[in-house]
């Protein structure tokens, strides 16, 4: 089964959000900054085929999960939902040491 990934205007806000948090702790960080966004581009990747492999985010939906994006020593997470048999959708991205979604 192979699934279209695409991303909420939120999450794409968030992804903005999270490079800019990296920038305003060293301006200079571009790479670091970069590094980011492609860790999570290319753990986003595998949702194409393997969304069902993520955790589950609620009991009480088994279509909206978890995807877990290591980085450095913490890392990601990628809020989804599988909305039918051909879409993905990203609906939040966080760092891990965040309280929730944004």
């Amino acid at each position: 089964m192979s699934f279209r990934v695409r991303f909420t205007q939120e999450a794409r806000a968030d992804l903005e959000r999270l490079y800019d948090f990296i920038l305003q702790r060293d301006a200079d960080d571009f790479a670091l900054a970069t590094k980011a966004l492609a860790a999570i581009r290319d753990a986003i990747g595998p949702l194409e085929t393997f969304s069902f492999s993520c955790r589950k985010a609620t009991p009480a939906n088994p279509f909206l999960r978890e995807l877990l994006i290591p980085f450095g020593t913490t890392g990601y997470v990628a809020l989804f939902e599988i909305e039918d048999a051909h879409t993905v959708t990203v609906l939040a991205v966080r760092h891990q040491r965040e309280d929730d979604y944004h």
